[in-house]
């Protein structure tokens, strides 16, 4: 692993991010004092810079074999800069020690803020929207604003910070690929990564192939959850109801708005064009998404004209029926209870 990370790092003539030996983390964090948290990738510590600056250290505690999650991070986003990518500050590469220095981010992840207590709602509709299209930027500069497209693979709440002003930065790139920009479809070896935010293709060949627009599915389910304020999959789903987009186009198509707490016409505005343009992001076919630039736009525009998009399917074999005229039994679709949904979205 040492082997494969020094080779990488020795091939890099243009790398920005500064190398720290390990006793250099362990200052910078106070001897690891300030835990924030930890996930299988290792634990996040907060630290500070001898130039004042604070810092969050990612320890990656069990690296993949050839330390590839760790050369992800450093290839993608050592050499770019973006105000809604997180900022990779430095490194440190010792033998099993492997270390990522980032930005610190006071207000935490995304999920932290999109899945509060009922009746806690932490950021109002209206900033919920303006981190959307941030997301959405940075997505997008990621796919069209770098010499190599770079296609994340795993965006979900979780992996988007926020800054002191509430500035989303697109971070975790362990899974990200770098690709030529006018490669229309990229080589997939394995499945990768979160299983709720995963487009179809992923498991689905015969839908079309793996591209850019695997990263518009996964932000589409984000966009979803943050207009309304839950969950797309739920452990404790009942199988015999629809899944949330599919409720949430039907509510839709009867010319019903989802209401999030005391919402104002403007804020509910926003809420049905955020949802608008998450149904457009999570269409079944990659060929029917839009690219990032475009949600950018559409998510600018005026509500009206952002045009109501086909039915999205969960499955395919979901998408044949349909098009068969056959009745589609609703134990085939995962996702959560009518009923459960239809309270914490109207509160009725």
């Amino acid at each position: 692993m040492f082997d494969s990370i020094e080779g990488f790092l020795r091939s890099q003539n243009h790398l920005v991010p500064i190398r720290y030996s390990y006793s250099d983390i362990k200052k910078m964090t106070n001897g690891f004092r300030d835990k924030l948290g930890e996930g299988g990738y290792g634990s996040v510590y907060k630290g500070k810079l001898r130039s004042g600056p604070l810092v969050a250290v990612k320890m990656l505690s069990n690296p993949k074999a050839n330390g590839q999650d760790f050369i992800n991070e450093v290839a993608t986003i050592g050499k770019i800069h973006h105000v809604n990518v997180v900022e990779l500050i430095g490194y440190c590469a010792e033998r099993y020690k492997c270390a990522l220095v980032y930005d610190f981010m006071p207000n935490g992840s995304l999920d932290k803020h999109i899945f509060s207590p009922e009746g806690k709602l932490s950021l109002s509709c209206k900033q919920m929207y303006e981190i959307s299209l941030g997301v959405a930027r940075g997505i997008g500069y990621l796919h069209q604003g770098c010499d190599m497209q770079i296609l994340h693979f795993d965006i979900k709440p979780h992996n988007i910070l926020l800054d002191e002003n509430l500035t989303p930065k697109v971070s975790d790139f362990g899974l990200a690929k770098l690709y030529p920009r006018d490669d229309r479809t990229v080589t997939m070896t394995a499945v990768r990564g979160t299983l709720a935010y995963m487009a179809p293709e992923l498991f689905y060949k015969n839908i079309g192939g793996v591209s850019y627009k695997a990263d518009v599915y996964s932000f589409g389910m984000l966009l979803m959850e943050m207009a309304s304020r839950r969950r797309n999959r739920n452990s404790s789903a009942c199988s015999s109801q629809k899944i949330f987009p599919s409720w949430v186009y039907d509510q839709f198509a009867k010319g019903r708005n989802l209401q999030i707490g005391e919402t104002t016409k403007e804020e509910s505005e926003m809420v049905k064009k955020m949802i608008s343009v998450a149904l457009w992001c999570i269409q079944m076919k990659p060929t029917d998404r839009p690219p990032m630039n475009k949600v950018v736009e559409m998510l600018e525009e005026n509500i009206e004209l952002v045009h109501m998009p086909p039915k999205p399917f969960s499955y395919p074999q979901a998408l044949s029926a349909e098009n068969n005229g056959m009745n589609i039994r609703s134990s085939d679709l995962s996702g959560a209870c009518l009923d459960s949904i239809t309270r914490d979205i109207s509160g009725r």
